[in-house]
């Protein structure tokens, strides 16, 4: 699919990040939007920068509010799309919602983790069950299901668990690769492709608060700084001197860090992806990092969870996180 005018895109977790991104240079190409997310008002400033970048005449760009984890909301915005397009057909689906939480069997609760789990993985699964209908009725098609160098390295680093994201990175790495089989023998129109961005600037350490406590606040509660607390414990951090605002201002800024200081934006990560679109690619690595990080793992798997390997990465890739 060389040409994206004229053709009809889905995108999840539409409201923010490498989803709004797309959801821009989409449109900018002439392509109809329809975009899900658990915020109507970050879907509105997406829809607002999408309008405000002058939109060919006629395109429709329409905001759906769904959790991708729940398939009773997917399938109403599957309608919604056929409905407010007036179509039977889509031509991409970008699976790409998705938050974080969870990482930590000992110190986080069990609805954190499969909050996470359900989300990113659950929701790729969902979305691709909801709209293939949909793809298999359009000329061409491609399915671009976002995973993460976190989908072939399970790691924040050797003091950080990162335990739901990573099994469910992992999971949407796998489905996409069998999914390549499947829709060569069974629907040959359709590609699919499994991207893997690197560190790149998003809000999804803030989001991923908001979603998971489901309130408009990204602030750590008293639940979530005592599992803080564990957490620093566990790494090796004397927490007896820090205070509760202490760790909250600490969380503040690895949100603020993670989204202001990633060595790639989401709109230099949304042209990797198109572009890989463009070119039909199955694997589309996003960001100097991700490329690093895709080699060194596969010459060195023994070694890719210890303090080494990450302190190598961090260096190379200007990472800003520990």
């Amino acid at each position: 699919m060389k040409d994206f005018a004229g053709r009809i895109a889905v995108i999840t977790g539409g409201g923010t990040g490498m989803g709004r991104e797309l959801a821009r240079q989409l449109a900018a190409e002439g392509c109809h939007v329809a975009i899900c997310d658990v915020s109507a008002a970050n879907m509105a400033e997406t829809k607002r920068l999408c309008e405000a970048d002058r939109l060919p005449q006629g395109l429709r760009v329409t905001t759906h509010v769904a959790d991708v984890a729940d398939e009773a909301q997917m399938l109403r915005f599957r309608d919604e799309v056929a409905e407010q397009h007036e179509t039977e057909s889509i031509h991409l689906l970008f699976n790409n919602a998705g938050i974080g939480g969870g990482g930590s069997l000992f110190f986080n609760s069990r609805e954190q983790w499969e909050r996470t789990f359900n989300i990113c993985w659950g929701g790729v699964y969902l979305g691709t069950r909801a709209f293939l209908p949909m793809l298999v009725k359009a000329d061409a098609g491609h399915i671009v299901n976002t995973s993460s160098v976190n989908g072939f390295w399970a790691s924040l680093g050797p003091t950080v668990p990162h335990t739901a994201y990573s099994a469910a990175k992992f999971a949407v790495k796998g489905f996409t690769e069998a999914l390549i089989t499947d829709l060569r023998l069974n629907a040959p129109h359709i590609k699919c492709s499994v991207v893997m961005p690197g560190h790149v600037g998003t809000s999804i350490v803030s989001n991923s608060r908001k979603v998971q406590k489901d309130t408009e606040s990204d602030a750590l509660d008293q639940v979530e700084i005592e599992q803080a607390r564990g957490r620093l414990v566990a790494g090796g951090v004397d927490v007896s001197q820090l205070s509760d605002e202490a760790i909250r201002q600490m969380a503040a800024e690895r949100a603020r860090v993670f989204l202001e200081e990633a060595p790639l934006t989401a709109a230099a990560a949304a042209k990797i992806i198109l572009d890989g679109v463009r070119a039909d690619r199955w694997r589309i690595l996003v960001g100097h990092d991700a490329e690093l990080l895709d080699r060194w793992v596969r010459e060195t798997p023994e070694a890719a969870y210890e303090p080494e390997f990450h302190a190598r990465v961090a260096k190379e890739a200007g990472w800003k996180l520990g």
